[in-house]
């Protein structure tokens, strides 16, 4: 898919890598971005659209539909993230990150599938992690909200074939967006990591792993479930 000339909806475009993305749309020449934040006056990307939108919301996901009527790509990038367990965690907090990574891109999804359909088709990312392939103490929930959206964007994509929808996801580790000060290893830079996402996306593929973590949490799949790394 084109990037250029492209009508984008950007979810989470106040900061991180949502702003990331919607500033690489942009700069590759957009037509318009939607940038899309819970708090809209957060959003600070000269150029862009702003359109206020909890993805938890489906009235305000309606809403969303009903202004952008012209998108031609749906990338969903919000959520938040969450250091409960599954066995002892909060309940709240679990069904708060499968609210995020499952239900939001799917609410997404299901009111502007129509609308890339009458635009031609166009397409649909999800900004996934490579947490969809691999468990770790103090962020299952966030690792089974993960691997649900996994599941949900595979099968999308089959469903969306018929119209000519491009639906792809992103699986990528941990990344410098400026709010992992918990975190000591190596992080990637959030512009190269927007960098390339796109650019295999504008390729054609559908599954994208622009990082060895990712790729290494990928090819963990054909292993034992005992090798997981645990955070802790």
């Amino acid at each position: 898919m084109d990037l250029k000339n492209s009508v984008v909806l950007v979810t989470g475009a106040n900061r991180g890598l949502g702003r990331h993305f919607a500033r690489e749309l942009l700069a590759r020449g957009a037509a318009k971005v939607y940038a899309t934040a819970r708090r809209p006056e957060a959003v600070d990307l000269p150029g862009a659209e702003v359109i206020g939108l909890d993805v938890t919301d489906p009235a305000q996901v309606s809403r969303a539909a009903e202004i952008a009527t012209d998108v031609t790509l749906l990338v969903n990038n919000a959520g938040n993230s969450s250091f409960a367990n599954l066995v002892d965690g909060d309940e709240a907090e679990i069904r708060g990150q499968l609210d995020a990574f499952f239900w939001g891109p799917l609410w997404m999804v299901r009111a502007f599938a129509p609308i890339l359909r009458a635009n031609g088709g166009g397409g649909v990312l999800n900004i996934n992690s490579a947490m969809s392939w691999v468990a770790g103490d103090r962020a299952n929930a966030y690792h089974v909200a993960k691997a649900a959206q996994w599941a949900m964007t595979n099968a999308v994509r089959a469903e969306l074939a018929g119209q000519g929808t491009h639906v792809a996801g992103a699986y990528f580790g941990m990344t410098d967006t400026g709010h992992q000060d918990f975190w000591t290893g190596p992080l990637n830079d959030a512009a190269d990591i927007a960098r390339r996402t796109l650019a295999a996306f504008e390729d054609g593929q559908v599954e994208i792993i622009p990082d060895e973590l990712g790729a290494a949490a990928k090819a963990m799949l054909a292993g034992p479930p005992q090798a997981y790394p645990t955070a802790g």
